[in-house]
């Protein structure tokens, strides 16, 4: 939608925050896809979603076109990102969005509801360590509803093929030469727009004061955040996508 207000094309930045992540996940669609098709599989088709490290509402935007009848609270750290998640959203009664660190040991407190079917989040908790991802894990548990879900997909290498691994990489990087060439921004061109923009300037300098130019993290293999997820409580976890360096991992509690 259109900000009245400013004139701010929120679908816009939206379909641009969007082709900017394809341009390093050329199979984001396809992992979307596999991770809705086990929400309803599991919960059905009204879930109530948390849509963890949500950035601009990715997930959220996917759900709510698959799943009209579903609800979606959005938390997120990013000021920028989570503007143009309020402003994309702005209206739908279906959406919430709330601010919180998840380093906080008290951020869940923030949220509207105290469990939810689903708790979805694609490419971003590797910008924790694995010890604060342990614990980020055992934070969740309760907050899924039993019989509920939760699913990370993100980038898992597998540390036993490392040659496989770099022509992964070699690969990916074409692609990426091949996208830069039909006009496609890359992460720092996709900031420094942001940063130009009267309305989201403000909220990326903030951002900036927060991350620098990217937060540090590790990124353990598929075994790990399974091993790790049944620690924390949850009675199934295995891998149920995966791509040559990514992988989505699913909690059943």
């Amino acid at each position: 939608m259109t900000d009245a207000a400013t004139g701010t094309d929120w679908q816009a930045w939206q379909d641009s925050w969007d082709r900017q992540q394809e341009w390093y996940l050329p199979d984001r669609e396809e992992r979307f896809r596999v991770m809705l098709d086990m929400v309803e599989a599991v919960v059905g088709t009204a879930p109530r979603v948390l849509d963890l490290a949500c950035g601009t509402g990715s997930i959220t935007d996917r759900v709510l076109k698959r799943f009209p009848n579903a609800t979606s609270t959005g938390v997120d750290l990013d000021p920028a990102l989570l503007t143009i998640a309020e402003g994309h959203f702005a209206g739908d009664a279906r959406v919430t969005f709330v601010t919180a660190d998840l380093k906080d040991p008290d951020w869940a407190l923030r949220l509207p509801h105290g469990d939810y079917d689903a708790v979805l989040t694609a490419t971003a908790l590797h910008w924790l360590y694995s010890p604060q991802l342990a614990v980020l894990y055992g934070q969740l548990a309760p907050l899924v509803r039993p019989g509920g879900v939760f699913m990370n997909a993100d980038h898992m290498p597998d540390p036993a093929t490392p040659l496989l691994n770099a022509a992964e990489r070699a690969h990916r990087h074409a692609g990426m030469d091949r996208a830069r060439a039909e006009g496609v921004l890359d992460w720092a061109e996709w900031w420094a727009v942001a940063a130009a923009d009267p309305v989201l300037a403000e909220p990326t300098k903030k951002r900036y004061e927060i991350y620098g130019e990217h937060a540090d993290g590790d990124t353990p293999d598929e075994a790990w955040h399974a091993r790790t997820l049944r620690e924390a409580g949850f009675a199934e976890a295995r891998t149920v996508w995966r791509s040559p360096s990514d992988a989505l991992v699913l909690g059943l509690k």
